[in-house]
């Protein structure tokens, strides 16, 4: 299944480590250390022009989404819902 990030962005829903706010004050120096990373490498990616509301991590990258952490979090819990339904 996949996660609607804004604008043309989808992502597979497995894909996704973890979704955060952006605004968030509360990072972990392990978080803001990768954060650091990620910039060095140019493997953040902004998902549309507007102001980000969340940062949505993957392995590889992260996007940052102007749709709230708290919306692409039920977004993941609908996915996993269907996804168990299916089986």
């Amino acid at each position: 299944m996949f996660i609607h990030l804004g604008g043309d962005m989808v992502l597979k829903a497995e894909s996704i480590v973890a979704i955060l706010d952006h605004n968030s004050q509360d990072l972990s120096e392990e978080n803001q250390e990768m954060m650091k990373d990620h910039k060095k490498r140019k493997a953040t990616i902004r998902v549309t022009d507007d102001t980000p509301k969340s940062m949505v991590i993957t392995k590889k990258d992260i996007y940052l989404s102007p749709i709230s952490s708290h919306t692409l979090k039920r977004r993941a819990e609908t996915i996993t819902v269907l996804s168990e339904e299916d089986v």
